[in-house]
């Protein structure tokens, strides 16, 4: 049975033919495997010069001696390679003959095949089945086969496990903007150092290694084991922070040669350092067949709750799980501690920092297929409030103010500079609109979920010690008698120290009103204990009604902030391949403060997020006038775009903004997939097929529905948690389908096309679209 044998086909695979340095770096992002504890880019088991590879724990950070924090580029567990006849085979040493990879997205398994031929004509092929398994996080295993094709041969193949690791830090600035041959790019770095070894073991039944962070003190333990032939003879090494067995044997010609390698991986953030070895030496002794099985079961499972499928688009189908995939391998619901950074665990891009990408952007997509997931990603912000209080006593507030960029405690760890020391970034003093969206977060999840015990006894505390925060920074105009928020920065970078940008602004409202509901249902639950002061809460909702809000009633259009209006309206007229605007001529990301041009969603954000709060006239005036001023220059951009299209009525725009999200990675529209996967740009492809195609919204504690389907599809289905139900809906051209599980006990009202619907359990509800 050939490894290939085990994939699943079509909308399942996502493939590479052929070995192209150039895009080396793309494809090891692509192909992370991971499971939420952990992630490992795609690199090849033997490796090649130009890698960028990357193994990354979560929650695992460490400082010493980088600019600011860093994830961790920890442990190297792949290294796996193999010589003939004394000729190492590798894509550089040797003549690729054949080359494919797969990702199986179905069971998290990654698929490789490669034919090498030697200088002297030997012709030997490689097959390899990779994945962190889903079942036990802790587990991560290696399936490889050789297949010596026309000679027969001595072979050694040599296992490891690597803790020579380092992080990208700083870059030099270059003027004219080099491109650097794929072998030395990455060399071009100042790295950073994190780990040194403290154990090592080469005695026993496999090898082990132990590192610990320099800074921080995380013990990570390595355990790994190799099963091979009867007959193989077995030697081990121990090198400066790498450890290694190898195993000698002869390969006949045509006859397969297997070797399985498994990997347990353990840190002081699981157990006590003292029981690192044992557990990982006693836990990497499985059987791969049982770990694949096992790991088959638990992606399965994982799938039922969340696939999306397009009939009539397969591309869309295969993109959508793409993303998904990618999704689920971010998150671990069993570690509240960690949370999800910009790039996943697939990446070094932004260090690894959590920004507002987890509440706007990835948390839906947990909260209403993974609620438990989304639960422990909330509890994250709950662990890390102190260092929020430490950020707003440090600015000067009171409260408790999330940092922009944070790591493993919660304190504010956005960089100053950019990595090339070139540009100033502002980022860290001024987006607070992040601590209206940890509040946007946690609401949402408990009007999905129905979890008040969620709020009762974490949420809100972080509610009433963040609007203490908001109480502190708005500022009275006693001219105007009103409340501003000066110096910031909304969702768009482009515009710094602005005044009332006005996501900010009706977030922060929001967010104190919203603040002043709980806090009233909780007084009248008879909770007493840490509830503020009635007059605290009502100088919150006094301020609340008293915040500036820059908007024109009478054209229904919104500006951005006070004296937008005013800047230059520098018109877009180029675009590059793949349909996104360029930037005009003489402008770059730095430059753009004067004009009206917006990196990307600023008050079209704030007409999603708050839908209730604007009328479909003010939708519709804002998207008409803020859309074609938008560039794009963030991936989070497009899947926004393409939900309020449809919702304003400008279907053929949404399809382009959706693909634009869809494929940002598999297409690498933006250029920098190689830094790691746009995890924020998954999530809202999720929300652009569920909340945009699919037509679903929270409105007044109630599913809505208003679905449409671009030309060519014929059916999009996907799967919703409620309050602890599971509603199946299928929208077809002419209807839309709804179906409750079975085991549902109550009975659901939702809106479709705003009349009432009511859904038992095991009943299709099939309701018509209107034309």
């Amino acid at each position: 049975m050939a490894l290939s044998d085990i994939l699943n086909g079509g909308d399942w695979l996502i493939e590479e033919t052929g070995f192209d340095p150039d895009k080396a770096n793309f494809h090891e992002t692509i192909f992370t495997v991971g499971n939420g504890y952990l992630g490992t880019r795609g690199t090849l088991e033997e490796g090649h010069r130009g890698e960028l590879s990357g193994t990354y724990l979560a929650g695992v950070y460490d400082h010493n001696d980088s600019t600011v924090i860093d994830q961790v580029n920890a442990p190297d567990w792949l290294p796996l390679a193999v010589w003939v006849a004394g000729t190492r085979l590798d894509v550089q040493t040797c003549m690729v003959v054949e080359y494919r990879r797969a990702l199986d997205l179905r069971q998290g398994v990654l698929y490789r095949t490669t034919l090498f031929e030697d200088s002297e004509g030997r012709r030997t092929r490689l097959e390899s089945l990779r994945f962190a398994s889903l079942a036990d996080r802790h587990l991560c295993a290696i399936r490889l086969r050789i297949m010596a094709e026309n000679h027969s041969s001595e072979v050694v193949v040599e296992s490891a496990l690597n803790g020579l690791r380092r992080n990208l830090d700083r870059l030099p600035v270059y003027t004219d903007h080099p491109s650097f041959h794929a072998e030395v790019k990455w060399q071009k770095w100042a790295k950073s150092r994190h780990m040194g070894e403290v154990d090592a073991d080469i005695s026993g039944g496999g090898i082990y290694l132990e590192m610990e962070t320099l800074d921080t003190g995380h013990r990570l333990g390595y355990g790994a084991r190799l099963a091979t032939p009867v007959g193989a003879v077995r030697s081990r090494r121990r090198d400066y922070e790498r450890v290694a067995e190898s195993v000698t044997l002869q390969a006949g010609e045509g006859v397969p040669v297997t070797l399985d390698k498994t990997v347990a991986i353990f840190t002081s953030r699981d157990v006590a350092a003292g029981d690192l070895r044992t557990r990982c030496q006693q836990t990497a002794g499985q059987g791969f067949e049982d770990l694949l099985a096992a790991n088959a079961e638990a992606w399965h499972a994982a799938w039922d709750a969340c696939d999306v499928t397009v009939e009539g688009d397969s591309a869309a189908t295969r993109a959508a799980r793409f993303n998904i995939y990618h999704l689920l391998i971010a998150a671990n619901p069993e570690d509240p501690r960690a949370n999800i950074g910009a790039k996943s665990l697939s990446g070094e891009g932004y260090k690894g920092h959590v920004f507002w990408d987890t509440e706007i952007f990835m948390l839906p997509f947990y909260i209403y297929t993974q609620p438990e997931t989304a639960k422990a990603l909330l509890l994250y912000r709950y662990h890390t409030l102190d260092g929020a209080r430490t950020n707003a006593k440090a600015n000067g507030f009171a409260g408790a103010q999330y940092a922009w960029e944070s790591a493993d405690t919660g304190l504010e760890t956005t960089p100053k500079w950019t990595a090339d020391g070139k540009n100033r970034i502002w980022t860290g003093e001024e987006e607070i609109h992040v601590t209206a969206d940890v509040a946007y977060g946690i609401l949402t999840y408990v009007t999905a979920t129905g979890d008040w015990d969620f709020m009762r006894d974490y949420g809100a505390e972080i509610l009433f010690e963040t609007s203490r925060f908001w109480a502190s920074r708005l500022e009275h105009n006693a001219a105007e008698d009103r409340y501003e928020l000066t110096r910031v920065i909304g969702p768009d970078e482009f515009h710094e120290h602005v005044d009332n940008n006005t996501f900010t602004n009706c977030m922060a409202r929001w967010h104190l009103l919203e603040t002043v509901a709980v806090y009233e249902r909780l007084k009248a639950e008879g909770a007493s204990e840490a509830l503020p002061k009635q007059d605290e809460v009502a100088h919150w909702r006094e301020m609340a009604d008293a915040i500036h809000i820059p908007i024109d009633r009478k054209q229904h259009l919104i500006e951005q902030f006070s004296g937008y209006f005013a800047r230059e309206d520098v018109p877009v007229t180029e675009w590059d391949e793949n349909d996104m605007p360029r930037y005009p001529a003489g402008y770059d990301h730095f430059n753009m403060n004067d004009t009206m041009l917006v990196k990307q969603p600023d008050v079209i954000m704030l007409l999603y997020v708050l839908p209730d709060a604007f009328d479909d006239e003010t939708k519709r005036a804002n998207y008409a006038f803020y859309e074609p001023r938008t560039l794009h220059k963030s991936s989070l951009s497009p899947a926004i775009h393409a939900i309020m299209g449809i919702e304003v009525g400008d279907p053929a725009k949404a399809l382009t903004y959706f693909n634009r999200s869809a494929f940002v990675d598999l297409a690498d529209n933006q250029g920098n997939t190689q830094d790691g996967i746009h995890a924020a740009s998954a999530g809202g492809t999720w929300q652009a097929l569920v909340f945009g195609f699919g037509g679903f919204r929270v409105k007044d504690g109630r599913m809505t529905f208003k679905p449409w389907l671009p030309e060519g599809w014929s059916e999009l289905a996907f799967k919703l948690h409620w309050r602890g139900k599971v509603l199946q809906v299928r929208v077809y051209r002419g209807s839309v389908e709804f179906m409750l599980a079975a085991d549902a006990e109550m009975k659901e009202e939702i809106l479709v096309f705003g009349q009432p619907e009511t859904l038992t359990g095991g009943s299709a509800v099939s309701v018509p679209i209107p034309d």
